[in-house]
């Protein structure tokens, strides 16, 4: 069990794998019950949600700078570390099989260091190493970042994005959520499923009216097999049904997702297009993810996915009444999904990212038929990523777009939300409504601009 936590570490760290990908392939391939499947995905998830706190012990275990420190024998102290400080596992067992585990994966010469650390991790409870981590701490979001095991870069974004919400007290509550597994939530597409008929798997609509908190393992769903019930955040549910329920000034026929990969977010618009019979069209910019957009979609109706750089979507002469962007992001708000992603983006990819964002808005925004309504959406609530954006739409648009009132919108969606209409933009958060972090702003172009 423990080979294939280090193997899937090691992909990670070296090949730039994807946890959430790679997992069930590595699973499937051993062979694994479902009661070892779960301890393996808690070893290695919990393990890279902690890694920034866990490499600071280690250091201060080890006396050793974590750059010293062999790449192969890091990775065992890491799942040694978490084993021992973040799960039921006695140290004991921990450190033995640490042990071995370096002896297969490292050097024998490693194994004996990796025991003198992992001996001396022992000694203190989580509490206490996080109290001497934070010991060289010079603020307080420095401490909450060790303690959360968020960069820094993050916890400050963060806390920016929270603050212009007047939830900047919630930040360590957030980081929490960050850090606590996402239970599984699906989607029944409308018109093919019936969420009334999933209670026994979970709750319902908790935050999404087509959704479901799964209860079970997705394994006992059988209505996932046809394609009419999705795996899928409720965070990402909301941000298409509000595209949908936003009036439009124009003959509704023709809706377009432009960033589709990896599909889910399309599937629920195709199905809704179909309910209407309205046209839909769908485009992703990678062979590879538009692959899994097709795949998404087939069960629904055998529609043609387009490839192409969505920036130049403009060029096709095609015009939509709804078109969503969902636009490429850093991902900050599905960190509790994809532990590894916080360790991956940096705050100098922003900048990029925004003029992409900006670059994809305008394509999207001449490919809009006047009176027709773009939904901008990121998983993310990083200012420069969302209310940036949308100030700088103002700016560049001004007198030819309405600012929709998102949170309004999905207010009457689902009144349990319960969100501020003074904000007209939305920013859903882990903490508080259970979903992805998920940004949306809807804009309509006016006819006569």
């Amino acid at each position: 069990m423990r080979a294939i936590a280090f193997e899937l570490l090691r992909r990670v760290a070296e090949d730039d794998s994807y946890a959430n990908l790679l997992l069930p392939k590595l699973l499937s391939d051993a062979k694994v019950d479902s009661r070892d499947a779960g301890f393996i995905q808690e070893l290695a998830f919990g393990t890279l949600r902690n890694k920034l706190l866990y490499e600071k012990i280690i250091e201060l275990a080890s006396a050793r700078e974590i750059r010293t420190i062999d790449s192969h024998a890091l990775i065992v102290l890491l799942l040694g570390a978490h084993q021992i400080l973040g799960m039921r596992v006695p140290a004991h067992a921990a450190i033995n099989e640490s042990v071995k585990l370096a002896k297969q994966r490292a050097s024998e010469s490693a194994a004996g260091f990796v025991n003198a650390v992992l001996r001396r991790i022992s000694e203190r409870s989580r509490e206490q190493w996080i109290d001497k981590v934070l010991d060289s701490a010079d603020s307080v979001d420095e401490s909450l970042s060790l303690a959360y095991s968020h960069p820094l870069w993050i916890v400050k974004s963060l806390r920016a994005a929270l603050e212009s919400r007047g939830l900047g007290d919630s930040l360590e509550e957030l980081l929490v959520a960050d850090n606590t597994p996402a239970k599984v939530s699906i989607a029944a597409l409308p018109g093919l499923a019936d969420v009334g008929e999933l209670s026994d798997f979970g709750t319902l609509g908790i935050a999404s009216p087509i959704g479901l908190e799964l209860s079970v393992p997705p394994s006992r769903v059988p209505q996932l097999q046809s394609g009419f019930v999705r795996v899928q955040d409720q965070g990402s549910q909301l941000a298409v049904l509000a595209l949908l329920a936003a009036e439009v000034k124009v003959e509704d026929f023709t809706w377009m997702d432009l960033c589709a990969g990896p599909g889910g977010k399309a599937a629920l618009m195709l199905a809704v297009a179909k309910q209407k019979n309205v046209s839909f069209e769908a485009n992703e910019v990678s062979t590879h993810r538009a692959k899994l957009v097709q795949q998404a979609l087939d069960p629904i109706s055998k529609l043609k996915v387009s490839i192409g750089d969505g920036r130049k979507l403009a060029e096709g002469g095609a015009r939509f009444s709804r078109l969503l962007l969902d636009a490429p992001c850093t991902g900050l708000g599905a960190l509790r999904r994809r532990p590894e992603s916080r360790w991956r983006k940096k705050s100098t990819d922003i900048p990029e990212l925004a003029k992409l964002q900006k670059d994809l808005f305008k394509a999207s925004w001449d490919s809009l038929l006047p009176g027709g309504v773009l939904g901008y959406v990121t998983c993310s609530p990083h200012l420069s990523e969302t209310t940036a954006l949308v100030s700088w739409a103002e700016s560049q648009y001004r007198g030819e777009l309405e600012l929709l009132p998102a949170n309004a919108i999905l207010n009457e969606i689902n009144p349990n939300l319960g969100l501020d209409v003074t904000f007209r933009t939305a920013q859903l958060w882990p903490h508080i409504h259970g979903t992805d972090a998920m940004f949306i702003a809807l804009f309509r172009k006016k006819v006569n601009s």
